[in-house]
């Protein structure tokens, strides 16, 4: 088993990373730290998918000299996936920052407990 993992240590990398950001979103109780944490999430998905999409000997499919065989190129699904996920992934930080910023003007903590706490005697 130790074997795998050293053989596949990107994949390691990135489950590692994961489970960070994971127990950091769940453990944490400060806003900008969750969001963090969901960052780091997204990153260690982002390295699985550019790993899984990677062919060692391989290019970027662009043809170039005239080589048109299948063979000669990566496939560029992952690393669209991988684009199309930081754009999503930078439009959602934003939001969820601006988000936790109106939060922190109303109830002047990012502690989610106090801000539920608060939530609750206002009576929303």
């Amino acid at each position: 088993m130790g074997a795998n993992l050293i053989a596949n240590y990107g994949e390691t990398v990135a489950m590692i990373l994961f489970g960070i950001g994971f127990f950091n979103l769940l453990l944490q109780r400060n806003l900008i730290k969750k969001i963090i944490g969901l960052n780091i999430m997204d990153t260690a998905v982002y390295l699985f998918l550019a790993l899984k999409g990677y062919i060692a000997g391989r290019s970027a499919p662009i043809v170039a000299d005239g080589v048109q065989e299948v063979e000669a190129y990566i496939n560029p699904i992952p690393s669209g996936l991988v684009l199309t996920g930081i754009v999503v992934s930078v439009s959602v930080s934003a939001l969820m920052l601006s988000l936790t910023i109106r939060l922190y003007r109303r109830y002047h903590t990012l502690d989610l407990d106090q801000i539920t706490v608060r939530l609750k005697k206002e009576g929303l």
